[in-house]
């Protein structure tokens, strides 16, 4: 069923209302009137587009947000931005370089020993489209810094989370994903490279990620879910001089960063999703179980690439279901 988020409601201050052809294109918006006073939420990635207007509407509810950006000066900006139009001075930064492990840990450390609490964590970052690089630890990019960066952190953070619950962890993967294999035999795609199936790769891992760690968590209180913020007028695609050029054509269809935002401000504070954890949602509501690919053919091949928590990333496979899974490589992913 349809979730009660999805009916109309006045917009917010300065919001104007979208023209009858693109409200489908803008999708549902989050009903819930739940405030925020006393939480604690991060959000990586908050300096601009969709992570800028979730920290936005999070702070407007009251929470003391925590912007995690590489560009500090630019999430100085922003948040001084935000607390100005929300009245909220709890609007904060932190320096955090998703595809740098020691920046990771440097910023867990630096927040484990001034913030007591936290509530709510959303891993919004990401990067696409972009060249073949490494990260500082030798990933590939966009394994590196949407996938194995938000993972570090969500691991350091988790004793913290579960302190706190009811806590939620909210991961901010694509529809993309469908088109995303995780290549056992070639991670880092050093044997074979495109762009834009690296990003299908990483976003498939999110989600793969998200349902492994919502298993993991059951009886903590702290929840685990992933989402498709949908196609999104953002800087994401600027490393593709052809999709930025395409996406100022068609940005009449595409969601604006607010509208982007609407599930991802669902998934952090709607009052029915407490008890919620390992859905996938879009469209500001559920999409079912979380099968990747249009039909569940991971879930046919029972295998998930699931990196164990132990001293930072994986050193192991772990199957979800029984049956058999063909590994050509499994060496463990392990942090110099």
């Amino acid at each position: 069923s349809v979730c009660p988020c999805v009916r109309a409601r006045q917009l917010p201050p300065g919001r104007v209302p979208p023209l009858p052809p693109r409200r489908f294109v803008a999708g549902g918006r989050c009903e819930s009137a739940a405030r925020l006073d006393g939480k604690a939420a991060v959000i990586t990635g908050a300096n601009t587009g969709i992570g800028k207007e979730t920290a936005r509407e999070l702070a407007r509810r009251g929470a003391r947000v925590i912007i995690a950006c590489r560009d500090t000066a630019k999430g100085e900006a922003a948040a001084s931005e935000i607390r100005a139009e929300t009245g909220n001075p709890q609007v904060l930064v932190k320096k955090l370089d998703l595809a740098d492990t020691k920046s990771i840990r440097e910023f867990a450390d630096s927040f484990l020993a001034e913030e007591k609490e936290l509530h709510i964590l959303i891993n919004n970052a990401g990067v696409m489209l972009c060249p073949y690089s490494k990260t500082a630890d030798g990933f590939e990019m966009h394994l590196g810094v949407n996938h194995l960066g938000h993972f570090l952190l969500t691991f350091l953070l988790l004793e913290r989370l579960k302190q706190s619950a009811p806590a939620r962890i909210i991961n901010v993967s694509s529809l993309g994903h469908h088109g995303g294999r995780i290549r056992f035999h070639d991670l880092n795609g050093e044997k074979s490279y495109n762009r834009g199936l690296a990003y299908c790769h990483s976003k498939l891992a999110n989600v793969l990620f998200t349902r492994e760690l919502a298993r993991r968590l059951q009886g903590t209180k702290v929840t685990a879910n992933a989402l498709h913020p949908g196609s999104v007028y953002t800087e994401l695609v600027r490393h593709s001089v052809a999709m930025t050029w395409l996406w100022r054509i068609l940005s009449f269809f595409l969601k604006t960063p607010w509208e982007g935002a609407q599930t991802s401000v669902y998934c952090a504070v709607a009052e029915e999703l407490e008890s919620v954890s390992g859905q996938y949602f879009r469209w500001v509501q559920a999409d079912g179980m979380m099968y990747c690919g249009r039909k569940p053919c991971w879930l046919r091949k029972r295998a998930l690439l699931s990196f164990f928590i132990k001293k930072g990333l994986c050193k192991r496979l772990v199957q979800l279901m029984p049956g058999r899974l063909k590994v050509t490589n499994t060496r463990a992913l392990s942090l110099p």
